[in-house]
């Protein structure tokens, strides 16, 4: 710990980051004091204990932090020193700390991604095994599906070697376990929000389901934060690298994956979901993939998504081109995660004789909203990169 008094910096030692130890130096300070610490696996519970005696708590991006990143001489000592100077010239860059139910609810959502990669891990297992003893050809789309399952049961495993059945029964149980896991990380994230109307705005975007909403809800916290949708772009990766000296033009690179990297990935699931329905999403994404091919494409779909999830929850409004039979089968689903009993909803059918005309006018105004994009976009010329561009981080190379 260093400390910054009158202008002068003393260090006063170490602390240990045991409960007894940290409530013992907390119940030190004084509301006029302020506290900067580096970000860090248990900031959290610091940050809370130290909120309560402080009057300030400041957590540094150490990402951010360059003069600690590259100096020559880095220890405990100096980066302390460096940390207290920074805080007092108000050139620290900040890390925003949530609230406890933000901070709950990304803990879930986090949670229910490593559960999501490990059950993924094991299923690639199962391939393998059958791909090394050439077991292929699997009749169903889903291997791991009702009809997949006994196919791989009931007609795979038997051609096996002995110690490879072992293998694949073991992993069989082991993603048995997961599948209950996952059912029951849903359910609980599905209590959480199951009355939060951002979830339900979220969800009216076409390839936004549930976890989608709940990890861009954990990530995003407070909408206004962010003074616009550019800054939530680059708060979740999606804005481009940019170089640019002098008078010459500025060179454009890939995204620049900063911030949390499942809410990234979770945007790029949903525009490969969000491109398959009829849509303004749908003609986007097909025009930029007729001139920059596919991936960047999707990437610039993720994007165009994380705009309108800034508008939706700035404006508090819903998707202007959502379907209302879809967004019905959303909330449905997580009406049943939650447990509650199926409701009969009078429905406004808007003069149709009946629900199958309903989806139809529906589907039809979706079809007319993408020709009538693409006939407005039709006539774009495609401009040069500008002379004079800011970088992501916001200052000119």
């Amino acid at each position: 710990m260093a400390v910054l008094e009158d202008g002068q910096v003393r260090q006063v030692g170490r602390l240990r980051t045991t409960p007894a130890a940290l409530r013992t130096f907390a119940q030190r300070l004084q509301p006029t004091d302020e506290v900067v610490l580096e970000a860090t696996c248990n900031t959290y519970a610091v940050v809370q204990l130290l909120r309560q005696f402080a009057g300030r708590v400041i957590v540094s991006n150490p990402h951010r932090t360059r003069a600690i990143a590259e100096a020559k001489i880095k220890t405990d000592k100096v980066d302390a020193e460096v940390l207290v100077r920074l805080a007092a010239g108000g050139w620290l860059p900040e890390v925003w700390v949530p609230d406890a139910q933000t901070q709950a609810l990304r803990q879930q959502a986090a949670h229910r991604v490593r559960v999501v990669h490990q059950r993924t891990r094991l299923k690639n297992r199962i391939h393998a095994i059958l791909h090394r003893n050439l077991v292929l050809g699997c009749p169903r789309s889903d291997l791991f599906g009702k009809a997949g399952r006994q196919w791989l049961v009931g007609h795979a495993l038997p051609l096996l070697p002995t110690h490879e059945q072992a293998i694949a029964q073991m992993t069989l149980r082991e993603l048995d376990l997961l599948d209950e896991e996952l059912k029951a990380v849903d359910r609980a994230l599905a209590t959480c929000v199951v009355e939060r109307k951002e979830i339900h705005r979220l969800m009216t975007i076409p390839g936004i389901d549930l976890p989608v909403a709940i990890t861009l809800i954990a990530t995003i916290g407070d909408i206004r934060r962010f003074r616009s949708p550019t800054k939530l772009v680059g708060y979740v990766g999606l804005d481009p690298r940019v170089r640019q000296s002098g008078g010459r033009p500025a060179v454009y690179g890939p995204i620049s994956k900063q911030g949390q990297a499942s809410a990234r990935h979770m945007l790029v699931q949903a525009a490969w979901a969000a491109v398959k329905a009829p849509g303004p999403l749908r003609a986007f994404y097909h025009r930029i993939r007729a001139r920059r091919g596919t991936q960047i494409a999707i990437v610039a779909t993720a994007r165009k998504l994380t705009v309108l999830v800034w508008y939706l929850l700035a404006r508090g409004e819903d998707y202007a081109f959502a379907r209302q039979f879809l967004i019905g089968r959303k909330l449905r689903e997580l009406e049943r995660l939650v447990g509650l009993p199926a409701r009969r909803v009078r429905r406004d059918l808007a003069g149709a004789r009946d629900i199958r005309e309903f989806r139809q006018r529906e589907l039809q105004l979706c079809l007319q909203a993408e020709r009538t994009y693409q006939k407005l976009t039709g006539r774009w010329k495609v401009r040069s990169a500008k002379q004079d561009a800011g970088a992501t981080t916001g200052v000119r190379l």
